[in-house]
């Protein structure tokens, strides 16, 4: 009986914070649009970003790591401070879909308003603001050219 209260009481202290539909802990990030928190992934909702071997141009044709600059730039923002994400779905995958905050900040729409992520339209129309904003001041994947997410993602898949 005590081996099960304390294997009962290290899995609730060793579990992400789930309160209702949040999780909240220190992410990891996956990729632009991909966190993990004590082992949950969560996809942020309504955006997407280039996938990590993505290469975009320049407007001088130079090519670059726009998918792993995307991670990189969240990573940075985020750092190792607490993240409190507000789950909306599940994914095919497994992963939680949701929303993600840091100090008051949407996260997914930073990510969008930065150019290191578009509107995912197929899904939401929350970011549409944000991807406008990021593509009249030229900012990161929208000062050049490069694939939309899902179309490279279907080049890489054969069609």
């Amino acid at each position: 009986m005590r081996c099960l209260l304390a294997l009962l009481l290290f899995s609730f202290v060793a579990a992400p914070q789930a309160h209702a539909d949040r999780l909240t802990g220190v992410a990891s990030v996956i990729d632009g649009d991909t966190l993990e928190i004590r082992g949950q992934r969560i996809r942020l909702h309504g955006i997407d970003a280039p996938e990590s071997r993505q290469l975009c141009a320049t407007a001088e044709g130079q090519r670059w790591r726009c998918g792993q600059q995307a991670a990189l730039s969240l990573a940075d923002r985020i750092g190792h401070r607490q993240v409190s994400c507000t789950v909306r779905d599940i994914d095919r995958y497994g992963r939680f879909i949701a929303v993600c905050h840091q100090d008051g900040t949407d996260l997914n729409a930073w990510l969008v308003r930065e150019g290191w992520a578009v509107a995912y339209r197929r899904y939401s129309r929350d970011y549409i603001r944000d991807e406008t904003e990021a593509r009249s001041a030229r900012r990161n994947i929208w000062s050049g050219r490069f694939d939309m997410p899902w179309d490279w993602r279907r080049a890489q898949r054969g069609g």
